[in-house]
């Protein structure tokens, strides 16, 4: 674990990615799970919507080129990250996450058969020993990742967020983790991360939000709206995920790479 670690910092800390070999990577290997930020991204209710307009789009008098934009938003939208400060008084904000927790094997347990006969299904401690019994134990410093299969429904505002008033928070009907998991996942496992690919890792029926509670309080941050989780096999890929970095931040957008297992990657476009 050790080498591996030093291994990741190197890779981000380098001049150049041919220091520590990965200019070498398949690209085929390499996955993209965030949605683009656009018109069409969701916000949780209340949030500020993504807005995005051109402040200059053309060529100058003198024949050159230029673009530039503004751009606005809540921080809790799209794919993004939460930090622990967010229901977790003095707990780390966005730009105090120490790089090498954003880094981490990515462990990713499918449960969207259980969502298609419950739409407010919450992962089990049960559930997660099952996962372990078929494909060994979480790794201390992992990242964990809830495949619903509610991504099919993005971006339908009413059907990703289970509710003909979406706007109205206390409507809302999708997947989460339960407060046991996260329990059992910070007390058993030490993780760095989890992630889902809905719109909160607390399920939606929340009022309380005990999930987040529970994490946060242990420095343990959140990525929720994941993008293409039905890629990412349950282990041996490597999650990379980068947050703007927001001085004080309770979250924000993150761009969020997979490193595919060696060979995961031949049937990708």
């Amino acid at each position: 674990m050790a080498s591996w670690r030093a291994i990741v910092i190197a890779f981000l800390m380098s001049a150049t990615l041919q220091t520590v070999g990965w200019a070498q990577v398949d690209e085929r290997r390499l996955l993209d799970l965030t949605y683009a930020f656009d018109e069409h991204t969701l916000a949780w209710p209340g949030n500020e919507p993504f807005r995005w307009e051109r402040a200059a789009w053309g060529r100058s008098e003198s024949g050159n080129w230029y673009a530039a934009g503004n751009f606005r938003m809540a921080e809790h939208s799209g794919t993004h990250l939460d930090a622990p400060i967010h229901f977790a008084e003095d707990r780390q904000t966005l730009d105090a996450i120490p790089l090498h927790r954003l880094i981490g094997p990515a462990v990713v347990m499918s449960v969207a058969d259980q969502v298609s006969a419950d739409a407010d299904y919450r992962l089990s401690v049960k559930e997660l020993l099952r996962w372990e019994g078929q494909h060994g134990r979480i790794p201390t410093g992992a990242i964990v990742l809830l495949h619903t299969g509610w991504g099919a429904r993005w971006p339908d505002r009413k059907r990703y967020f289970g509710s003909e008033t979406p706007d109205d928070a206390t409507t809302l009907h999708f997947p989460g983790y339960s407060r046991e998991a996260a329990e059992w996942l910070v007390r058993e496992r030490q993780i760095r991360g989890v992630g889902i690919d809905t719109a909160s890792i607390d399920y939606g029926p929340s009022q309380d939000f005990p999930v987040h509670r529970v994490l946060n309080t242990a420095n343990v941050y959140g990525l929720e709206n994941i993008a293409n989780l039905d890629r990412v096999p349950a282990t041996g890929a490597t999650l990379i995920a980068m947050p703007m970095k927001i001085a004080g931040g309770t979250g924000g957008p993150v761009r969020i790479v997979v490193v595919l297992p060696d060979g995961a990657g031949r049937s990708l476009p």
